[in-house]
């Protein structure tokens, strides 16, 4: 599962995300385009959060070079 940290993304993003509501549908536009859906859904408790796992140095270094490259794809 693709886990995205709203402490990540701007704020106004951050903000639109945090007020989906269970069940509403969220769409991923790019240049006009669909390119995905998301649907809300309700908040995990935060147990769940401090059960998961921490990340290997391995998917760390592919989390900072994707976004990295994402950044650089931005850019240009």
């Amino acid at each position: 599962m693709t886990r995205i940290d709203l402490d990540d993304l701007p704020p106004k993003v951050a903000a639109l995300l945090a007020k989906v509501a269970t069940g509403e549908p969220v769409l991923l536009v790019e240049k006009g385009v669909v390119v995905g859906r998301l649907v809300g859904a309700a908040a995990a408790p935060d147990d769940a959060a401090e059960a998961e796992p921490a990340p290997t140095p391995e998917e760390t270094a592919k989390e900072i070079f994707e976004q990295f490259r994402s950044s650089i794809e931005d850019e240009f």
